[in-house]
C-alpha cells in the first residue's frame, strides 16, 4: 500500500522548503554585505595608510631641506668671512706696495717679492670667489 499523503502534511512540506529557501538567500545576501563592507572596509584603510605615509615623507622632506639650508647658509658665511678677509689682505699689500715703491731706489727690488705675494693673494681671492659663485 501506498502510504497516504494527506493535504496538511503536504503544505507542511512546502512551507518547510520555502522557509530554507529564504534561509539560504538570506544567508547568500549577509555573505555578500560582509564581503562588501570588507572590500570597502580596505578600501578606505589602504588610502588612510597611503595618506600618513604621504604627510610622513612631506615632514621627512622639510627637514632635509631646512637641513640643507642651514649647512648651506653656514658655508656661505665662511666662505664670505674668508673672502672679506682676504680682500683685507689684498688691500694692506696694495698699501705696503705703494709704500714700499715710493721708498724703493735702484739698489733695492722688494716691490718684486711684494707682487708675488699679492699674485698669490689675488690667486687664492679668485679660487674663494669661484666657491661662492658655485654656492650660488
Amino acid at each position: 500500500m501506498k502510504p497516504s499523503v494527506q493535504p496538511s502534511d503536504i503544505h507542511h512540506t512546502r512551507s518547510a522548503k520555502g522557509k530554507a529557501g529564504s534561509s539560504v538567500k538570506l544567508f547568500l545576501v549577509m555573505w555578500i554585505v560582509l564581503i562588501a563592507l570588507g572590500v570597502l572596509g580596505t578600501y578606505y584603510y589602504s588610502n588612510h595608510l597611503q595618506q600618513q605615509m604621504i604627510n610622513q615623507l612631506q615632514t621627512h622632506n622639510q627637514q632635509q631641506i631646512a637641513a640643507l639650508k642651514a649647512d648651506y647658509e653656514k658655508q656661505l658665511t665662511t666662505i664670505s668671512k674668508e673672502v672679506a678677509d682676504l680682500q683685507g689682505q689684498v688691500q694692506s699689500f696694495n698699501e705696503l706696495l705703494t709704500f714700499t715703491k715710493d721708498n724703493a731706489n735702484d739698489k733695492t727690488d722688494n716691490s718684486n717679492k711684494l707682487y708675488t705675494q699679492l699674485s698669490e693673494v689675488k690667486k687664492q681671492l679668485e679660487t674663494l670667489q669661484k666657491k661662492m659663485d658655485l654656492l650660488k
